[in-house]
Formats: C-alpha cells, sequence, structure tokens
C-alpha cells in the first residue's frame, strides 16, 4: 500500500510556512505606511508586471529593429541607385571619348579630301538573319541620305552601301555581304574588278575580287580600293591582299582580300552625300 505524498506532519509545516510568510508581508507592509492589503497585491502583481515591462521593452527592441531594417534596406537602394547613375555616367563618358576620337581621325580625313561632305549616323539594330551583313542607322532622307551613298569609318574604310533608305533610318549592307557588288582596283597596278563579300569557316572577314586579267600580277598586301561611282567616290579602301588564284572557268583570276574596316564593335559610321564630281 503506498503511503500518502503528504503526511500530516508535512502539511503542518506547510501551513505554518504559508502563515509566517504572510505575517512577515503584512508586517513589511505595516512599517512601510502601506495598507496590508495593497501591499499584497502589489507583491503578488510584481511578478507580472516586470514580465510585461520585459515584453514592452522586448516590442520596443523588434521595432526598433523593423525601423532600423527598413531605414536600412532604403539607404542600400539609395546607394544602388547612385551607383547605377555614377555607372552611366562612366559609360556615357566612355561613348563621348570614343566619339571624340572618331571625329577627330575624320578631321583628318576631310582634310586631305576637304571636297567630303558626311553624315553620321549611330547603329541602332543588326540585321540578324544573316550574319552581319547589314545593319541600320538612324540617320535617312531628312539628313540628306540616299541609295547608294558609302558608309565609310573615320579612317576611310569601306563599310558598305546604303541599300534602303526612309525618313529617319537607313540600311546599310556591308562589303560583307554576298548581294553587295563593288567595281574596284588595285592602288598599285591599276588592275580591275568587282569586289564581293564572302564567307569563311573560320568565320573571318574576307572579300574576293573577282574578273582580274590572267596576267594580272598581284602581292599580298596590296590595297583594293574602290573605283567611283556617281554616289561615292573612288580611293576608299576596301580591303588587302591575301591570295590570288585563277577562277572556276580558268581564264580569270581572282583575289582572296581581307576587309580593311573591322565590322566588331562597329559603333558609329560616316556616309559620304556629296565630293567633288558627284
Amino acid at each position: 500500500m503506498k503511503k500518502p505524498l503528504f503526511t500530516s506532519k508535512i502539511k503542518t509545516i506547510l501551513v505554518a510556512a504559508v502563515a509566517l510568510a504572510i505575517l512577515t508581508t503584512v508586517a513589511v507592509a505595516v512599517s512601510g505606511g502601506t495598507a496590508p492589503g495593497q501591499n499584497v497585491v502589489g507583491t503578488l502583481l510584481s511578478p507580472l508586471r516586470a514580465g510585461v515591462a520585459a515584453i514592452d521593452r522586448a516590442a520596443l527592441r523588434v521595432y526598433d529593429y523593423i525601423f532600423s531594417y527598413e531605414s536600412l534596406q532604403a539607404e542600400k537602394n539609395a546607394l544602388e541607385q547612385e551607383i547605377l547613375a555614377m555607372q552611366e555616367d562612366v559609360r556615357t563618358a566612355q561613348e563621348y571619348q570614343r566619339e571624340n576620337q572618331r571625329l577627330k581621325q575624320l578631321l583628318k580625313l576631310s582634310d586631305a579630301h576637304e571636297d567630303y561632305a558626311f553624315v553620321d549616323g549611330y547603329i541602332i539594330s543588326w540585321d540578324a538573319s544573316t550574319w552581319r551583313s547589314s545593319f541600320t542607322i538612324a540617320k535617312g532622307e531628312n539628313a540628306g541620305l540616299a541609295v547608294g551613298m558609302c558608309a565609310v569609318t573615320e579612317n576611310g574604310q569601306v563599310v558598305g552601301l546604303l541599300t534602303e533608305v526612309g525618313s529617319n533610318w537607313a540600311t546599310v549592307t556591308t562589303i560583307l555581304d554576298q548581294s553587295l557588288e563593288i567595281s574596284a582596283s588595285v592602288a598599285s597596278s591599276g588592275y580591275t574588278g568587282v569586289v564581293q563579300g564572302t564567307y569563311s569557316s573560320e568565320d573571318t572577314q574576307l572579300l574576293r575580287m573577282n574578273y582580274l586579267p590572267t596576267d594580272a600580277v598581284l602581292k599580298n598586301g596590296d590595297q583594293v580600293v574602290t573605283t567611283g561611282s556617281t554616289l561615292y567616290p573612288r580611293g576608299l579602301l576596301l580591303g588587302y591582299v591575301t591570295n590570288v588564284s585563277l577562277d572556276e572557268t580558268g581564264v580569270a583570276k581572282y583575289a582572296a582580300l581581307e576587309a580593311s574596316c573591322n565590322l566588331d564593335g562597329l559603333e558609329q559610321v560616316f556616309v559620304i552625300t556629296d565630293y567633288a564630281g558627284s
């Protein structure tokens, strides 16, 4: 048989302890000048008040954390916007620097050919249907452009011909396009032919000069230039001879050319709108 948890002796001790605690509380209250009942209630509520105060302090810390987080997040967003603006300023400055360098080179070209009149145009899109065969510039008829005009770099290297022109845009078909044919001559010897775009498995920018005489003698590195037309002048650089062979008929030669202009990274072109003899 189990013994009771609290024996009569233990119960007596507990009752005595509770009574002693109550008497002690009343004595302290009386000595402090506070009503015994009020002091007892205050004593009993003190842990609750302490708990509430602790919760209030914790809530205040949470509020401060949330407010500080929101403030830091706002500062972070503001700093990110400032960084983006600074990066844009850097890009703009770099674009201006590149444009300034191009215009300096164009000035040299203009000094050498005072009769040339130019209209500059920034490339706004490339034709994705064929590999770098054509692109669009943000200038057109309103700027005096017309089909057949020649687009060059700031160094006078031929980029291509204008094949479509709208009021404020124009399509430039590059010299790499197989559909484009430009009358040309070898600057050192005067041999004439027709330069046409071609494609290579090595993804190089190659041209082909067709219809050369069978007895034509050319050297690697010879410059090939335009013979001119009613819409663009003669003497514009197209490319450099890299190889000479007989064509498929065996009665004429052709020369492989490396294009003088590099289309990679091209941002701006200059269209020759007027020149002496046009």
